[in-house]
C-alpha cells in the first residue's frame, strides 16, 4: 500500500475571502487566528511553500482589545536613522494615531515565517480602522471570531 502526500501545486490554489470584524477581540488571539488563515493552515490541502491562504479583510481593527497592562508598558521601538535616533511608542499611543490598523498588521505579520512567502501572504490581509471596507464585490464570508472561544473577547 503506497502512502503519498498530497503537494498543492500554486495553480490549484483556491482563495476565499474571509471578513472579520476586530471590534472588542483581543488583540494576540485575533492575529494568530488571522496568521493562520493567511497561510492556509485550516485547509486540509496545506502546503509549507506555496502561498495557500485566504484573502482577509479586517474592519474596526483600532477597537481591538489589550488585555493587562500592555496597552501602556509594551512600546514598540523604531530607528530613525540618525545617530541616537532610537524612539518608543506604547500601543495606547499607536491605536491613538493616524493608522491604528497597523498594530493589528505588525502583530499579523510577527507570527508569519520571514521571507518572500510572508510578503506574499501579507499583501492579501486587508486591515481597515473603521467599519468601511472597499472588498463588498468579492462577497467575503463572515468570520465569528469571539464565537470560537470565549477567551477572545475578555477583558
Amino acid at each position: 500500500m503506497l502512502k503519498t502526500t498530497a503537494s498543492l501545486k500554486p495553480a490549484e490554489v483556491k482563495k476565499d475571502w474571509v471578513l472579520i470584524d476586530a471590534d472588542g477581540v483581543v488583540l494576540g488571539r485575533l492575529a494568530v487566528i488571522i496568521a493562520n488563515r493567511l497561510r492556509g493552515k485550516h485547509k486540509a490541502q496545506f502546503t509549507p511553500h506555496v502561498d495557500c491562504g485566504d484573502n482577509i479583510v479586517v474592519v474596526n481593527a483600532a477597537k481591538v482589545r489589550i488585555t493587562g497592562n500592555k496597552a501602556d508598558q509594551s512600546i514598540f521601538y523604531y530607528h530613525t536613522g540618525y545617530p541616537g535616533g532610537i524612539k518608543g511608542r506604547s500601543i495606547r499611543q499607536r491605536l491613538a494615531s493616524k493608522r491604528p490598523e497597523q498594530v493589528l498588521e505588525k502583530a499579523v505579520e510577527r507570527m508569519i515565517t520571514r521571507g518572500p512567502l510572508q510578503r506574499r501572504q501579507m499583501k492579501h490581509l486587508y486591515i481597515y480602522a473603521g467599519n468601511e471596507h472597499p472588498h463588498d464585490g468579492q462577497q467575503p464570508t463572515k468570520l465569528d471570531v469571539v464565537a470560537l472561544n470565549p477567551k477572545n473577547k475578555r477583558g
